[in-house]
């Protein structure tokens, strides 16, 4: 039995889902099928006579032109992928299988939209690295910068930052801003009249376009700093609260963003709080492993760090530098006659005072109980230490008013100097210590000996 052929009509290649195309030796467009116009956004019409290279993502010229010359070469091409403008602006990625027609000198290409796929991956990589983030980078700052850069990967975020809400103050912190016209840091502010306050009570995003700017800021009664082309914020929603907004935004000449581009970063908000959220836990346990609760003070172990990086400054430069112990005495009368909360309060004052008495460089820490420590970095005379002593005792003896109460104490301070008195951290603390008692058993305002 004879079989049948047939050929079909060059009609048909208008119905493929691919746009077929016809291009000459210098790339521009001699045939293109009616699928151009669903990929491209140009209709075939449009298309003749177009230089491929001029409707290209820029940073995708110089790879093209290699596998263009590959194919000319007379080895075809299969999945070759780069990336096109479209004729509304938005960048679409394309497949390519392509081969040259020495004949005609054409070369005939199938151009494929895996805009999608492309989409779906990048989502999949970036919450990969949100997540890779969180659990890698070393501060909030760190985080911060490393999510721009991811969010980078998804849409345009030239203009990008983080802000934080606080409900018990009603206020916007901004740890994260990065834009061309608004300075990096900004002060904390009230959320009202905000359009992130909307964000935040709406639990909504919100997308502001040149054709809805003007109306929408006035019906929300608020306002931008610069008035941007786009902007673009999604809620940071955890659980059943928002700890903050994220927002993208554009000037004049950038892109204008769409409703795909506000569900990518909705997409992956709820990533971005966990890590966020992670990271402020992180910071927090980190506190409170290196802080005294009460007082708000560096602790022992926080104090004896320091201690260590200030001992090898000094050996390095030839340095000196002083540690002062700090007894109160009296303190177990006040908690027993007036009572905890105000003994609490009395070390509260206690710590305040003291952080008076010394420079910013220096460390104040509360080490247990009544007792405290000064480290005093880079003092060029022993007798700086006893002018800062003095100092001390002279404001901690001055009575404290709590709850209607005057407190009296006397404090006792032992002084230890660097090197007289100890090469090592341990030495130097045992060597206040009991300078301090012999001031306490001698009644004496300070010692640095005993």
């Amino acid at each position: 039995m004879e079989t049948k052929t047939y050929t079909p009509p060059a009609s048909f290649i208008d119905l493929l889902i691919d746009a077929v195309f016809a291009v000459d030796a210098d790339a521009y467009v001699v045939f293109a099928s009616a699928s151009c116009e669903r990929i491209f956004g140009y209709t075939p019409q449009e298309m003749i006579g177009k230089n491929m290279f001029d409707m290209m993502a820029p940073e995708d010229r110089e790879l093209t032109r290699e596998s263009v010359g590959e194919v000319m070469s007379g080895n075809p091409q299969l999945s070759f992928e780069n990336r096109y403008i479209r004729k509304d602006g938005q960048v679409v990625h394309i497949m390519w299988s392509a081969r040259w027609s020495p004949a005609e000198q054409l070369r005939i290409g199938v151009a494929r939209d895996i805009t999608e796929r492309k989409r779906a991956e990048s989502m999949q990589a970036a919450l990969y690295s949100i997540s890779e983030a969180a659990h890698a980078v070393g501060d909030m700052l760190a985080l911060f910068k490393r999510l721009h850069q991811i969010v980078g990967t998804l849409l345009q975020a030239d203009n990008f930052s983080v802000t934080l809400y606080d409900e018990k103050t009603d206020q916007l912190s901004f740890p994260y801003h990065v834009d061309e016209h608004e300075p990096t840091s900004k002060p904390s502010r009230p959320a009202a009249g905000t359009l992130c306050a909307e964000i935040i009570r709406s639990r909504q995003p919100l997308m502001l376009t040149p054709e809805t700017m003007t109306a929408r800021l006035k019906e929300l009664g608020a306002s931008v700093d610069t008035k941007p082309l786009c902007w673009l914020g999604v809620p940071l929603k955890s659980h059943n609260s928002t700890i903050g907004v994220l927002v993208v935004k554009s000037y004049p000449g950038g892109v204008c963003y769409t409703q795909k581009d506000q569900e990518l970063l909705q997409f992956v908000s709820t990533q971005i709080t966990t890590a966020i959220e992670r990271q402020q836990m992180q910071v927090r346990l980190q506190h409170m492993a290196q802080y005294d609760q009460l007082t708000v003070l560096p602790n022992r172990g926080l104090l004896y760090d320091r201690l260590k990086v200030a001992l090898s400054t000094a050996r390095l430069e030839r340095g000196r530098l002083s540690v002062l112990y700090i007894d109160l005495d009296r303190f177990k009368q006040v908690n027993d006659g007036l009572g905890h909360s105000v003994g609490d309060r009395l070390l509260q004052d206690v710590a305040e005072r003291l952080k008076q008495c010394v420079r910013d460089s220096d460390t104040v820490a509360r080490i247990g109980g009544d007792e405290f420590v000064v480290l005093l970095q880079c003092i060029s005379l022993p007798e700086q230490a006893e002018l800062v002593a003095e100092k001390i005792h002279n404001i901690l003896s001055h009575p404290f008013a709590i709850d209607g109460h005057s407190v009296s104490i006397i404090p006792s301070i032992g002084i230890a100097l660097y090197p007289e008195h100890g090469d090592g951290e341990q030495q130097l603390l045992n060597h206040a210590d009991k300078a301090m008692y012999f001031a306490k058993k001698r009644r004496l305002p300070l010692a640095n000996k005993h």
